[in-house]
Parts: structure tokens; sequence; C-alpha cells
């Protein structure tokens, strides 16, 4: 009877040694979290469509797993590199600055500015022709005036009205 106790003493201390390292849950990342995430993602099935808005089953299953990787630790850019390489790079909503995707950064500014720089030309152009036919329709006035086909036919118009 006296071993009884040190032999329950023993096999506890045995079990207590089995048992392993037990970590503490990591919180779970809120929904503001993953949408600040899923809004740089597009929809996978509806075009043009962020993820943090869309209501299809797919977008839904997304966030969870932007949730999941979040929980683990992920960053930001880690999720949207895994996203890219997973579905290709149109579920981005920023496409990456690299390759033929600098011309997206390049080409709207440069035809805004040509744009710009054409309508300023075409103005100036107008004005200076208008200017010129003000110019010109004074001097066909003064022309006019000498006219002695018009002389007459105001003349006539007179005499008649």
């Amino acid at each position: 009877m006296k071993r009884f106790p040190w032999v329950l003493l023993i096999a506890v201390l045995v079990l207590m040694g089995w048992v392993g390292k037990v970590n503490a849950q990591q919180p779970t990342p809120s929904d503001d979290e993953v949408n600040a995430i899923a809004s740089q993602l597009f929809c996978p099935v509806c075009e043009n469509t962020p993820l943090d808005v869309c209501p299809t089953q797919a977008c839904a299953q997304w966030r969870d797993e932007i949730r999941l990787r979040l929980a683990q630790g992920w960053n930001e850019d880690q999720i949207k590199d895994y996203f890219a390489k997973s579905y290709g790079i149109r579920v981005l909503a920023e496409p990456p600055r690299q390759g033929l995707n600098w011309l997206v950064y390049i080409v709207p500014p440069v035809a805004f500015i040509a744009g710009a720089f054409i309508l300023f030309r075409a103005f100036r152009s107008w004005r200076a022709l208008s200017k010129q036919s003000d110019g010109q329709e004074d001097l066909n006035i003064n022309q006019n005036e000498s006219d002695p086909y018009l002389e007459r036919l105001e003349k006539e118009l007179k005499e008649r009205g």
C-alpha cells in the first residue's frame, strides 16, 4: 500500500513529461485587416469586382484564405504574390511595375499632356484665323462700298420698298 502513492506519483510525472509544448493561438485577423488586402485583389469570377465587396462563394473562400495566411504571419506582399502566382497577375488591382506593365503608368499621362498640347496649338491657330478673317471682312466691306453693282441694288431696293 505504501507503494501505490509512489507509483501514482511516478506515473503522473512521466505523463507530464510526454506533454508537448503548447503554443498559444494567435489572434484571428479582423475583417478590416482582411478587407484591406482583399480590396487590392479582383474576384476570379466577376470581372472588375474587388474581392472585398464581391458576394460570390469563390470570393468568400479567398477572403478566408487571406485570413488564414494573416493568422500564419504572412504579410500583405506575400499574400498578393501568392494569389498572383496561383491565379495570374490579372487578380491584382494594381499591376506590378515591370516589363510592359510600365505602359499602364506611362501612356495615360503622356497621352493627356499630348492632348493638352494639341488643343493649345489648335486654339491658338483658330484664334489667329479668326483675327485674319475679321481683317478680311473689314477689307471686303470697304471694297463693297465702292462696288457699282451693290450701289445700284441698294438704290432699287429703296425704290421698291
